[in-house]
């Protein structure tokens, strides 16, 4: 914040997700009068349909060595859980140059040291959330971690021991007899590991949640608004909206996700942020499903939702707004479906496709952009849920008082 200017009293967040809502929580704990700004609703981008998983010690740099190997093979199979269109797209094409070309164990190591801060401070932001009147909950119990041989768990056992080494607890043990514990795994799932440590959530429900206790503390949240530019006008910002309305404020937060760019560029933000799109969808087990369950060499995340099994998987870079493509629902399903018993695959409900937002270096964009008062806070990849709390009530903390958390300071948007 620059020397003599005041800390803000009105603020727009532009987005209804997680990390927006989040923000914007944190930003009234201080005393200031939010307006949320969504085109769509509630959690409407990536925050309703994705896994859940509040699991910090999981949230790691997505481009690593493995990528040299396995994108060839994957841009050659329309039905591999990483999906990339061939089709002529500059932009599409630089971001994956250099996503890809932080694929070394040294730019790896160094984007777990980068996320490690703020990870350890994950899981008691949202308890903090909980305990400030959001009216939801989180649910610890051990991932479920399965593979088909022995020899595919030694990739993600070696994963953890990076990230213990960079300053997590991630508690990792054999389960002896899995199905006891897991009945809905066949006899195809011969390895299964337990990770501690972790909780999940239906995250549409909590995201509501906390979009009902800003609401309550006296905030507003207009999910008819269509925000076409943030600027700066006299002493203030304004952001404009695509019905020819305009909002005036002290500062304004850009928490779109993956539509981050259309907004942030022309105030000095220049990373590039890829639409990771997810899909997802759930299913009906003959027996409760009881803990996450992750299939790593599959990509595949499922997660206790409703009573039901919510199913997850692919990174499929694509734009943000384009329709799901059923196609890769088949995909997920013909993927699990050999590793899977006792439920019914083939009668699926709340099938999603959400847009995560992708950075090349695998670090969000959080903090101050060029234009006084305006702030950038997105491109947390898949963890966006998991990170979205502490991200908000961190940048809140710097819109208020100008110091940069060093938990955020690696983030900044004009690096």
């Amino acid at each position: 914040m620059p020397v003599n200017s005041p800390a803000p009293r009105r603020v727009v967040i532009v987005g209804a997700g997680m990390v927006g809502l989040a923000t914007a929580w944190h930003l009234q704990e201080h005393g200031v009068e939010v307006t949320v700004l969504e085109r769509e609703g509630v959690a409407a981008g990536a925050s309703w349909g994705n896994a859940g998983w509040l699991a910090p010690g999981m949230a790691m740099p997505l481009s690593d060595p493995s990528l040299w190997a396995y994108g060839p093979r994957a841009m050659l199979d329309p039905a591999a859980p990483l999906s990339i269109p061939l089709r002529i797209d500059p932009t599409l094409w630089s971001f994956l140059t250099r996503f890809i070309s932080r694929a070394t164990n040294r730019a790896w190591a160094q984007t777990m040291d980068a996320l490690t801060g703020i990870d350890l401070l994950a899981l008691e932001a949202f308890d903090e959330l909980v305990a400030g009147g959001v009216q939801a909950e989180t649910k610890e119990q051990p991932f479920i971690i399965g593979f088909e041989k022995e020899e595919q768990s030694r990739h993600f056992r070696h994963e953890m021991e990076l990230v213990e080494r960079a300053g997590q607890s991630v508690p990792l043990t054999t389960v002896e007899n899995p199905r006891q514990l897991v009945p809905q795994l066949t006899d195809a799932v011969q390895t299964v590991l337990a990770l501690g440590g972790q909780r999940f959530m239906a995250p549409g429900d909590f995201v509501e949640a906390l979009a009902q206790s800003v609401r309550e503390r006296g905030g507003t949240i207009d999910t008819t608004a269509s925000v076409t530019r943030a600027t700066r006008r006299g002493n203030g910002v304004v952001a404009e909206l695509g019905d020819g309305r305009s909002v005036d404020a002290d500062a304004i937060v850009l928490a779109n996700g993956a539509w981050l760019p259309g907004l942030a560029r022309e105030h000095g933000v220049r990373t590039l942020v890829q639409a990771g799109r997810g899909y997802s969808f759930s299913v009906a087990t003959d027996q409760p499903a009881e803990y996450p369950i992750y299939f790593p060499n599959r990509r595949v995340a499922c997660t206790p939702f409703h009573g039901r099994l919510r199913i997850a998987g692919t990174m499929e870079f694509r734009r943000p707004d384009e329709p799901l493509r059923a196609r890769r629902i088949d995909d997920i399903v013909n993927s699990v479906r050999p590793l899977f018993t006792n439920m019914d695959l083939d009668d699926r409900q709340d099938e999603w496709v959400g847009s995560r937002p992708v950075t090349p270096d695998g670090l969000p964009l959080v903090g101050a952009t060029a234009t006084p008062g305006i702030y950038a806070a997105g491109g947390h990849g898949m963890w966006g849920i998991v990170l979205g709390p502490a991200t908000g009530k961190l940048l809140a903390q710097q819109m208020m008082t100008g110091v940069v958390a060093p938990q955020i300071a690696p983030f900044d948007p004009l690096r």
